[in-house]
């Protein structure tokens, strides 16, 4: 050997000759070599070794050395982009690498079998209809997005997570480039594998490695047949190399399924658990997702919903359940809402309570247990469909959970976490959404939901480009949208401040949870300023109205109207917080009617908070509230439904489209800028959806605390009836006794001189003959 001339006294680190056997995946040896260094302090001294000889791996090197750990460096290796590897003693005496891996491991690495499409044919036909096989593959999209119907895209049936085919087998899939072997553990091999602390290798179940993304061996696949399986399966990946240090300092340990579907109730085991979604029986199957322009959203916190609440049994408190009571129960139908904006549904690991969210996410693909059965997440959106109401789930892709995270360090990386995060947000661990396989597996996540949950579409949190990889939303919608998997899908961002780089075309883009609107409607009820950036004055009162287009927005489309959320103050809460004048009963809901007015007026879609019917008075990042004990009896719920349902029956008051104004179908009348309510924070406009005059409606605003004296240009000569204003919500039959002979109707020739605006006002007008 060539290490003879090393002074072994030099290395502060030594020990016995240590004899070490590296194998090499190489076909020639020619100029080949390696070299060996404790520390950088010795990079200049290394020991050399060549080749030994040759064996079925390849090439192997007998190290003789006193080290205990070292470094070390191929050189003329092909393929080998220049790595310096690292030995430790913990790997053991007989170690394998790859010229295209940077670590040594203490396995022989699998060798590939063959493609996963190969693999997919000859099990294409045992697949139930009603499960999902991740396919994705946004490689294509590299170089941009092909013409509208290109056939030039890739799809990889990969296969991943656990699924139940029609014979009862189940096929495990796992992702994973960079492990030597990977086995599969669970309740029907009593959890063996070579971390066991008392391994039986007669146990084992060694996962086979396939090619998959960029037909590169990364997949691991292994089906079980029915009589190999328990009757509830509980399972887990035990990965070998190519993974961060467990506990025995040797580079595997057990990990979690990234597509779990769900986690059985040992938290402090976590094991994934088979579902098979094809068990559910479906009975809305005729449901067709409404365009966003018909929607009116409500949001909703499963276990704060109903949580505490004497009108739901006690076993269905907080759960799917207690939510499907309600919805059966025809609550949604009354209060006049169409869409079920359900805030995180996934695995979270915080304890349900007051303040418990569910923006903390574990399991992107699992459903929170606490909750329900995935099956009855399910029921929860079958029951709804059947009810008339669309449901949209919110997923957290841009952090994970920092204490129970199966996604930390199951793949070794150079980013902290591993492979699928990059950097932090004020959260927790930024997930690495601009890397193309973490692309795929949140795309996957989300075609999971629409097949197996049949979900209408998803909000997703915390968007912004400083937290989310814009690009990776841009390829989102095209996979779901455009290529036709659920072309009528509904996607919501949280994306704030908001960024103009989603709207697409505007009606093709991405819906925005509307900052400017939000914002202002909270300065305007307050009488002041609101987070010290926005007032109450006339400024940019038109544009959040006018759904905001000079701020962002390029549609109707974008633009996701709100004065409360899970994450801000509560109108009665936000208006007391200004100063004795507003801190009344009386005031604070005075406002709180104004701003909801506001929000189901304005141009956009509107959305409220659960609780929010109710006039509930809370600080932001509170789900639990008091439920009224009887509806019919409480006024401000009454008026609430009543303008729900205004909306929903009349098009002036849910028009769609990106220039409105130059279209003749809107039109201010009264505006800080006009000679009617200049320089006075009102605000007026006349909607004109179609050619049909019965259709037309005047919407009318005064946001200043004292009375407005307006000119009103209704336009068209005739009775304008009052549908509603800040009190009272009265439309015609069948849904009200309103006609054009109340005392409230306007005759008018087509313009009205001396309309006074009483302070913080509103009134609907609707043209009736």
């Amino acid at each position: 050997m060539l290490y003879n001339w090393l002074n072994y006294a030099q290395y502060p680190f030594w020990e016995a000759i240590m004899e070490l056997t590296i194998h090499l995946q190489a076909e020639s040896s020619e100029g080949l070599y390696l070299e060996i260094w404790h520390s950088h302090k010795y990079r200049r001294k290394p020991q050399v070794f060549r080749p030994n000889g040759k064996d079925e791996d390849g090439l192997f090197f007998q190290i003789d050395s006193p080290l205990s750990s070292f470094h070390f460096h191929f050189f003329n290796l092909k393929g080998d982009p220049g790595f310096e590897r690292f030995y430790g003693n913990f790997l053991g005496r007989e170690i394998w690498c790859l010229a295209d891996r940077a670590d040594p491991y203490p396995a022989k690495p699998a060798k590939a079998k063959g493609d996963v499409n190969g693999y997919y044919e000859k099990i294409k036909d045992l697949v139930p209809e009603n499960l999902y096989l991740p396919e994705t593959d946004i490689s294509y999209l590299r170089n941009g997005f092909p013409d509208a119907g290109s056939a030039g895209t890739k799809v990889h049936k990969t296969m991943l997570g656990a699924n139940t085919f029609k014979d009862h087998s189940v096929l495990f899939g796992f992702f994973h480039p960079r492990a030597a072997q990977v086995y599969l553990v669970g309740d029907f091999n009593d959890w063996q594998c070579p971390g066991h602390p008392s391994p039986k290798p007669e146990k084992f179940l060694v996962m086979e490695l396939y090619r998959g993304y960029y037909d590169y061996p990364n997949i691991w696949l292994l089906r079980l047949s029915p009589d190999q399986l328990p009757q509830n399966i509980r399972y887990q990946f035990y990965v070998v190399g190519g993974i961060p240090l467990g506990g025995n300092r040797r580079p595997e340990r057990y990990v979690h399924d990234p597509f779990a579907r769900c986690y059985d109730g040992d938290v402090a085991r976590n094991s994934c658990l088979v579902v098979d979604p094809s068990q559910y029986e479906w009975h809305s199957k005729n449901w067709k997702t409404s365009d966003l322009s018909e929607m009116i959203i409500y949001e909703m916190n499963v276990y704060g919903f109903t949580e505490g609440d004497a009108d739901i049994p006690l076993a269905e408190q907080g759960k799917f359940q207690g939510v499907i009571r309600r919805i059966r129960n025809g609550y949604f139908g009354d209060l006049g809402v169409n869409t079920l904006g359900l805030m995180p549904t996934s695995e979270a690991p915080s304890m349900q309570g007051p303040t418990a969210l569910g923006y903390d996410p574990c399991g992107f693909a699992s459903i929170e247990r606490d909750f329900g059965h995935p099956d009855e997440l399910r029921e929860l959106v079958d029951v709804a469909h059947q009810n008339g109401l669309a449901v949209l789930l919110d997923l957290v892709f841009n952090h994970t959970a920092n204490s129970f995270n199966p996604l930390w360090e199951i793949i070794s990386d150079s980013n902290p976490g591993g492979f699928y995060f990059s950097g932090a947000t004020p959260w927790g661990n930024r997930v690495a959404t601009e890397r193309e396989e973490v692309q795929d597996y949140l795309i996957d996540i989300c075609k999971m939901f629409i097949k197996e949950y049949r979900v209408d579409g998803f909000r997703f949190d915390a968007t912004h480009s400083d937290w989310m990889d814009h690009g990776f939303l841009h390829r989102l919608q095209y996979e779901i949208r455009d290529r036709g998997f659920k072309a009528d899908c509904i996607l919501i961002v949280e994306n704030l401040p908001n960024q103009p780089d989603l709207n697409r075309d505007g009606w093709n883009g991405f819906a925005q949870w509307c900052d400017p609107f939000h914002d202002k409607i909270k300065a305007l009820m307050r009488e002041g300023v609101f987070q010290d950036w926005v007032d109450n004055s006339t400024e940019h009162l038109g544009d959040v109205f006018y759904y905001s287009r000079n701020f962002y927005a390029k549609h109707t489309n974008n633009s996701i109207n709100y004065c409360e959320s899970h994450d801000e103050n509560s109108m009665p809460y936000e208006v007391a917080t200004d100063g004795p004048g507003l801190q009344t009963a009386a005031a604070k809901e005075r406002k709180s009617r104004l701003g909801l007015m506001a929000t189901v007026a304005a141009l956009g879609q509107p959305m409220v908070y659960m609780g929010q019917e109710f006039d509930v008075e809370r600080p932001r990042n509170r789900i639990q509230f008091e439920w009224p004990n009887n509806l019919q009896q409480h006024n401000f719920y009454q008026w609430v439904r009543g303008l729900f349902h205004l909306r929903r029956r009349y098009a002036g008051l849910r028009m769609a489209g990106s220039n409105l104004i130059e279209e003749g179908r809107f039109k201010f009348i009264v505006a800080p800028w006009l000679e009617q309510g200049r320089d006075r924070v009102v605000i007026g406009w006349r909607a004109n959806p179609n050619s049909q005059p019965r259709e037309q409606i005047v919407v009318l605003f005064n946001f200043e605390p004292y009375d407005v004296e307006v000119g009103v240009d209704f336009g068209l000569a005739g009775k304008w009836v009052k549908l509603a204003d800040i009190d009272r919500v009265n439309d015609f039959p069948p849904f009200g006794n309103n006609s054009r002979e109340e005392s409230s109707t306007i005759d008018t020739n087509g313009f009205l001189n001396n309309f006074i605006l009483p302070s913080s006002s509103g009134f609907i007008y609707k043209w009736e003959h």
